[in-house]
């Protein structure tokens, strides 16, 4: 892949600090932010994964009571500022504009997620380079993976919390298992980790990947067309979940990706998980058209007379056997589905 180099930063110092967490990420950040003091000399970014009809002020308000750091939601066009913790408000991505300024945007979920944790660690790649810390926490499958070997192939440093310390430690293992991280600690000696490495001095910028800043401006919503996606991969036989589009398949192996020209973004387990909520809700659906029908029909044998009768009452019976499959396959254990729907 084609590089492009960009202007290297006048620090030589590390200028930001990006952490993701997921399930779990509550205590996992109280733990963390609680570790550092009030003159931090670089600003830190955050995104955990909540539901777009969620407000985020639980989350800062515990940082506001467990953190000597300033702390607020992220707002855009804000210079980054040591000292200040920004976090993503509830259904915007969190981007660090080339500018060095927050940008918000409502653009296409990615692994399911928005804000999602990879357009920040890509966006604050692209704007620092080798000045980057990320960091990944506690969560369910494998957004941040991505993002956080954006980090890596641009010099900026990774840390991810040892699985063993996670409350749910998928998130960790999938990003262990392809990027090669420079620490893997628990959150209670990452605040000891971090003392050093903000006054450590960086080695010589990394010239940026193309494949990273088209991703970074893709979802920054800049670029979204055909010609820029067709950069990056390979089309395939399989439509976007969330908008219906042609996917794109980026890179090989386990660290395989889907996107499609609108900006939405998968790894393979989203992308699986996401396809299962889809069955799932085709099956909802396909179910209540055939209990309407059969009950449609149930009403035509009791008012009817004869052969219509008769007839109706048959092909009543006949959708009672597919309705009885699909809520065999509604009730099943298979991940992706529900089990509890009742009898």
């Amino acid at each position: 892949m084609a590089t492009i180099k960009r202007t290297a930063n006048k620090s030589d110092k590390l200028q930001v600090l990006v952490i993701g967490t997921s399930a779990g990420g509550l205590q996992a950040l109280i733990k963390l932010i609680s570790q550092l003091q009030a003159n931090f000399p670089i600003p830190i970014l955050i995104v955990q994964h909540i539901s777009a009809d969620a407000t985020g002020s639980v989350l800062l308000n515990e940082m506001k009571v467990h953190s000597k750091l300033k702390c607020s939601f992220a707002a855009e066009g804000t210079t980054i500022a040591p000292g200040h913790l920004y976090i993503a408000p509830s259904n915007y991505h969190l981007m660090i504009g080339n500018d060095k300024k927050i940008l918000l945007t409502k653009g296409a979920h990615e692994n399911r997620s928005r804000p999602a944790i990879d357009p920040l660690f890509r966006s604050a790649a692209v704007a620092f380079g080798n000045k980057v810390i990320g960091i990944l926490l506690t969560g369910y499958l494998d957004d941040g993976t991505s993002g956080l070997s954006a980090i890596k192939r641009c010099g900026g440093i990774c840390i991810v919390q040892d699985p063993k310390d996670a409350q749910y430690p998928e998130m960790p293992k999938n990003a262990l298992n392809l990027v090669k991280v420079d620490y893997c600690i628990p959150i209670s000696e990452m605040g000891g980790v971090l003392d050093r490495l903000v006054v450590k001095k960086q080695g010589k910028a990394k010239p940026i990947p193309k494949d990273i800043l088209i991703e970074a401006e893709i979802a920054k919503r800049v670029l979204s067309d055909l010609p820029s996606v067709n950069a990056l991969g390979e089309q395939v036989p399989f439509n976007c979940p969330g908008c219906g589009g042609v996917l794109w398949k980026i890179g090989k192996g386990a660290g395989m990706r889907y996107r499609c020209h609108t900006g939405h973004a998968y790894t393979l387990a989203a992308l699986s998980a996401e396809q299962a909520n889809k069955i799932e809700e085709t099956m909802w659906t396909a179910l209540r058209m055939f209990e309407e029908k059969k009950n449609l029909l149930t009403t035509m044998a009791k008012e009817g007379k004869g052969s219509v009768a008769k007839s109706a009452m048959d092909r009543a019976k006949l959708l009672e056997v597919h309705i009885k499959r699909i809520r065999v396959i509604l009730k099943s254990n298979d991940k992706g589905t529900i089990n509890d729907m009742p009898s």
